[in-house]
């Protein structure tokens, strides 16, 4: 009989546990209660209070229908960064909206200390949103330097990060950096969509890559669009000087008995070959097709040469509009009728100085992605007729 009643007990204080553990806060019997369990299972936090990632990141939250993680992040006396995380996060999917501002190394450190601040309060999973990942140009080997992206990376993973959520990087191979996951999202459906139904008689228009590095883009963009392409060929090969940094070394002298200097074939120097336009834009809407627009030196050449053979209207999109130094003034000043970039970088302050910078709004897709990674689902509906050239 008794052990009767002890599996009665036992049994109803499970259905009592279970019946309870769906409400908001978990209450036991005898006046003891236990901390709030959210329902949501995951918090959204801004790295930085610049006004851009804040409204970034109550745009992705509203779209979600959460609540802004509550957090500080602000630069002490001596410019050192401190985060202050005011919510529990224990055991919980934990998503960080980081913008990247003109002070490009602080946003880093805020990322990085905010990461780890969150893996010390035990977070399940820290997933960082960068719509544009800094030092992204930075890919490649150049000479004696290095390869910055991938110090970026491992940085990321020891901070404590578990997935990236990022957009148009500038090379696809960056993601081989990371030893977790990385979804690389497009911004080309939304800057489609703004062509369709922003530029007046845009079937009058002609897709223009802006070297033959970035052909592969901008036909994928003319293919979806069925609109002509045309390739600019002269202005983006810059030749590299090896005068001095020891390319140019000629063998020793004194030689090794038995061996001599090796005279290896002399490759010719590269010459930057004039500017010439491969395709006909006279009489149509050029359309300039790139990734990635900061110092806008070449777009505004570009733009000139567009408009001697004979296109009437230039415009240019771009994903990240970094759009550094004096670029609002040579946009404002040049041939170029329009910039579309997306709110992936900070450019309030570039558009009050150039009323021709517009912004595509992306958070959209974001936001989903967000809701997706949470929940488990396929992320194969963001990628939707999206090839590898998009």
């Amino acid at each position: 009989m008794c052990f009767l009643r002890l599996g009665y007990c036992v049994s109803s204080t499970v259905y009592l546990l279970y019946y309870q553990s769906n409400s908001q806060s978990l209450k036991l019997s005898h006046g003891f209660t236990t901390m709030n369990v959210s329902r949501s299972g995951y918090r959204v936090f801004c790295a930085n209070s610049t006004s851009a990632c804040t409204e970034l990141a109550k745009s992705i939250t509203e779209r979600l229908g959460v609540e802004l993680g509550k957090s500080v992040v602000f630069q002490e006396a001596d410019a050192e960064t401190r985060v202050d995380v005011r919510e529990s996060v224990r055991g919980q999917d934990i998503f960080i909206i980081q913008t990247i501002p003109r002070d490009v190394n602080t946003a880093i450190m805020e990322l990085l200390v905010m990461a780890y601040a969150l893996k010390t309060s035990c977070a399940k999973n820290i997933i960082g949103v960068i719509p544009y990942f800094p030092y992204s140009k930075q890919c490649k080997m150049r000479k004696r330097g290095s390869i910055v992206c991938k110090l970026l990376a491992s940085m990321l993973a020891k901070a404590g990060l578990t997935h990236i959520i990022t957009m148009d990087l500038h090379q696809k191979e960056i993601q081989g950096f990371f030893n977790f996951p990385v979804d690389n999202l497009r911004a080309s459906p939304f800057l489609l969509q703004y062509i369709q139904e922003e530029i007046p008689d845009y079937r009058n228009a002609i897709i223009v890559a802006k070297s033959p590095s970035a052909a592969k883009r901008a036909q994928s963009y003319a293919e979806r669009l069925r609109l002509g392409l045309a390739v600019i060929h002269g202005e983006a090969n810059h030749s590299e000087s090896d005068m001095a940094d020891g390319r140019q070394s000629p063998p020793l002298s004194r030689t090794t008995p038995g061996h001599t200097g090796l005279e290896l074939p002399l490759m010719m120097a590269k010459e930057k070959p004039p500017i010439t336009v491969v395709g006909d834009v006279g009489g149509r809407i050029a359309i300039i097709i790139d990734d990635i627009i900061d110092d806008v030196e070449d777009f505004v050449a570009a733009a000139e040469i567009l408009k001697e053979r004979g296109a009437y209207k230039i415009y240019i999109m771009a994903t990240h509009g970094l759009l550094s130094a004096e670029a609002p003034r040579l946009i404002e000043e040049s041939q170029i009728d329009e910039v579309v970039v997306t709110n992936t970088v900070p450019h309030e302050v570039q558009k009050l100085q150039c009323p021709k910078i517009k912004t595509v709004d992306v958070s959209m897709i974001l936001a989903e992605a967000i809701r997706r990674i949470h929940n488990g689902e396929s992320m194969a509906y963001l990628f939707r007729n999206i090839t590898v050239d998009d």
